[in-house]
């Protein structure tokens, strides 16, 4: 089996609506397009700070900007008008986790995604005003504080798939990059995630980012596997045509790892199907 859990039916500009991308129409096009690329199992996973509801989570203003649609909304197009399966990508916020909690608790997903988009304030994966790296931060600290951040992640409980993993690595040489061997902080990360039930995600969306690397990077993957963390295979597409991109060295790459069983889910029950 192939799966693609993180995929979301519309760019991130804010001019992409709901109206116009939350359609049967889009829907049947990306169920299409998976199915003629071997992807058994599709589910949709749309930002939460795509949502109103969102902001009881958080009020950052990237977030409020945002926030323009309703995921009760979102939640019954899914369910009720297309045969994909319904996923939610959700921020990690240290310190807002019983808040995170309170809105997945309203909701029958099938799987919820958890990701690092921002240290405090500052976005790690976004040019402009949010850029962590235009304020000028040394790259050990900001790399030390993302994976002690997701560690945390892990433990939290919340999620069940930890998405792009190494995402502070996405600006390739195009952001500073720690000197010497970056396991040592790979290892901030891994306490968390040996302890936690959750998934690790393995991503073709960093072959079409700077980074030119899938997430996570060969040594981190090891790691994760050596701790028993089953595998969730995916693309994070944004429009339908990067469904399973980079699928043939995403395969390559979990088999020279041993892993031949990928994570599908069912109103957040996970099951371990095999690796096609």
């Amino acid at each position: 089996m192939l799966t693609d859990l993180h995929v979301h039916l519309r760019p991130d500009d804010l001019d992409r609506t709901a109206a116009d991308h939350f359609t049967a129409e889009n829907a049947e096009h990306y169920l299409a397009t998976a199915h003629d690329r071997g992807v058994e199992y599709l589910g949709v996973s749309e930002h939460v700070y795509r949502f109103r509801q969102g902001l009881s989570i958080w009020d950052h203003p990237f977030w409020r900007e945002n926030a323009q649609d309703d995921l009760d909304e979102y939640c019954a197009f899914i369910r009720e008008d297309t045969g994909l399966r319904l996923g939610i990508e959700v921020d990690f916020v240290q310190g807002r986790e019983d808040r995170v909690a309170n809105v997945l608790d309203q909701y029958e997903f099938d799987y919820v995604l958890g990701s690092i988009h921002f240290l405090g304030s500052a976005a790690v994966d976004m040019r402009g005003e949010w850029d962590i790296w235009a304020r000028g931060r040394d790259p050990d600290t900001v790399w030390r504080r993302y994976f002690e951040t997701l560690g945390e992640a892990a433990r939290s409980g919340l999620f069940d798939v930890l998405s792009h993993p190494d995402l502070v690595k996405v600006w390739g040489d195009g952001a500073p990059v720690p000197e010497g061997d970056l396991r040592r902080f790979y290892d901030l990360a891994m306490d968390g995630i040996a302890d936690s039930d959750v998934a690790i995600e393995v991503s073709t969306a960093g072959l079409r980012k700077p980074a030119r690397e899938i997430y996570p990077a060969p040594a981190f993957l090891a790691m994760c596997v050596a701790a028993g963390r089953p595998i969730a295979l995916s693309s994070d597409a944004h429009v339908a045509g990067d469904l399973a991109y980079g699928y043939d060295r995403a395969v390559e790459l979990l088999r020279s790892h041993g892993v031949d069983r990928i994570a599908t889910f069912d109103r957040r029950t996970r099951m371990l199907e095999p690796l096609g």
